[in-house]
């Protein structure tokens, strides 16, 4: 699957969602649209707080999927959260 940028690969700055289509009907949107908080994050982050999710939100469970120790997947969960708080306060 191809990585969507979120940074102009020539001054850096954050990139904008500029259209949206629909492959069925062929209908058009453009605008200057906001990529959501979470798109502005590392890939590995995103899956993390997709399975984060899905385990139901069990810090416990992850620990057991990623076989890693509870508090080393706390520490993830925390750097994620502070990457989030950062991405926020730049909004």
């Amino acid at each position: 699957m191809k990585k969507l940028p979120v940074h102009c690969p020539s001054c850096s700055e954050t990139l904008k969602v500029s259209q949206l289509s629909c492959e069925n009907c062929e209908t058009l949107i453009s605008g200057s649209y906001d990529l959501p908080v979470m798109m502005n994050l590392p890939r590995e982050d995103q899956q993390f707080i997709l399975d984060f999710v899905l385990s139901g939100g069990s810090l416990k469970k992850m620990a057991t999927q990623l076989k890693k120790s509870y508090p080393t997947v706390r520490n993830m969960l925390d750097e994620v959260i502070k990457k989030l708080n950062l991405l926020k306060n730049e909004l």
